[in-house]
């Protein structure tokens, strides 16, 4: 699920807005970009807070940071405890450290400091994001691959099939011809699969040609 948080402020319309990737089946989202009044546009949405797992900050701009202090303050004041990572360029920390320094404030989790590269940096339930840097700022590309569907065992028993490694090759899609001429289909015997998706997160509207020929195969292109 994707959501703008900062959608109808008037700041969306000009640049920089928060985006939130809700990942499915599982309790964790990834926040990208961290603009003032953050925190406020969760609970406008109704979304757990708690459930934020990782922060992404294409730079160091006041836009992209404004409202950093002030989520990581409510997610102390609602006693949090579980970790939280944050991916960001380099020298990120020494905002940090000075925010905390200035507001006189402590965190009761950890907070766990990536700085950004060029190529994959979260590889995680069958989510991969790869970040490209483009001047001073980061772009990226989030690629969920296709999940096989769920294998029928009913089906497959009720077609005299034992358990073994057979299984697990029927749920691939194999195809296999027994000796007596029956053809064992595994597409027959699994549900559908789940596709997969490419999304771009683009910080920067200019058009770069490289750029856009990884947009070949996109599923969607977000703006943020």
């Amino acid at each position: 699920m994707l959501f703008y948080l900062d959608f109808h402020a008037y700041i969306f319309r000009k640049k920089n807005s928060s985006l939130l990737i809700k990942l499915p089946l599982v309790k964790d989202t990834w926040l990208f970009n961290c603009t003032e009044g953050v925190q406020f546009n969760f609970l406008n949405q109704s979304l757990k807070i708690n459930n934020l797992s990782k922060i992404i900050i294409p730079d160091l701009h006041i836009l992209s940071v404004s409202g950093l202090m002030g989520l990581l303050s409510t997610l102390n004041l609602t006693g949090r405890n579980k970790p939280l990572h944050i991916y960001a360029p380099f020298g990120f920390k020494y905002y940090l450290n000075f925010g905390k320094k200035y507001s006189r404030t402590n965190f009761s989790y950890i907070i766990y400091i990536h700085i950004l590269d060029n190529g994959l940096i979260i590889d995680q339930n069958g989510y991969r994001l790869y970040a490209l840097k483009y001047h001073r700022f980061y772009e990226f590309l989030i690629i969920k691959s296709e999940v096989y569907g769920t294998f029928d065992l009913k089906k497959a028993k009720s077609n005299n099939l034992r358990p073994g490694p057979i299984y697990g090759k029927l749920k691939q899609g194999c195809t296999f011809l027994t000796p007596d001429g029956f053809i064992m289909d595994g597409y027959f015997l699994t549900s559908c699969n789940n596709l997969g998706f490419q999304i771009s997160c683009i910080y920067s509207y200019f058009y770069r040609k490289n750029f856009f020929k990884v947009l070949d195969n996109n599923s969607f292109t977000l703006f943020f």
